[in-house]
């Protein structure tokens, strides 16, 4: 059935190239995973508050090594797009950054973020999504990026705010974590919004 407008964004947006490494402000950059990164995913999906408003625990380096594989492949088939954040200087991990539930006929994509303790309350988080959003919108041309959090998750409410994603209202029981259904706020941002 023909369509009467045009994708945003076509089929090999992201895979007809290797997957690039961002530079973040701050001493940060975010490049794609590596087999050697394991320990880090291991040990971010061991940590409680990672655990609280995530649906996954690793329970080895090997299973986390695993998900790093399904995380490369995602890039190939255009599903999902996930970097590891880490310092410049050491190259030492210090969270996560990437697009999930991507649309590129719809130019839409969610972001999503963690990061290990040790990074956690320095900036990292914000640092890191404005990264990502720079490439999304000015090197990729996505039209619209979501950012959703529980409710409780007070801290993601913060990134959300500092890197310039619109708070555009609540979802009722929209996540489930594993202590049951949780609201969530909605942001958003748009290509054509003021850069802050």
């Amino acid at each position: 059935m023909p369509m009467t407008i045009a994708q945003v964004l076509t089929p090999g947006s992201l895979a007809a190239g290797p997957q690039p490494t961002l530079d973040a402000d701050g001493g940060l950059v975010l490049r794609p995973w590596r087999d050697e990164d394991a320990p880090a995913v291991h040990a971010a999906f061991s940590d409680p508050s990672i655990q609280r408003w995530h649906a996954r625990v690793s329970e080895s380096e090997d299973e986390a090594r695993g998900w790093l594989a399904e995380w490369r492949d995602a890039w190939e088939r255009e599903r999902r797009a996930s970097w590891a954040v880490a310092a410049a200087a050491t190259d030492e991990v210090v969270g996560r950054a990437g697009l999930r539930t991507l649309s590129l006929e719809e130019g839409q994509a969610e972001v999503a973020y963690w990061t290990l303790p040790v990074a956690r309350g320095t900036g990292v988080a914000p640092r890191a999504v404005a990264a990502l959003t720079r490439w999304a919108f000015d090197d990729i041309g996505f039209h619209r990026l979501e950012l959703q959090h529980a409710t409780g998750n007070l801290a993601s409410c913060r990134v959300a705010l500092k890197s310039g994603f619109a708070a555009e209202g609540t979802k009722r029981s929209a996540l489930l974590h594993a202590d049951g259904w949780h609201d969530s706020h909605l942001h958003a941002r748009l290509r054509e919004d003021v850069r802050g």
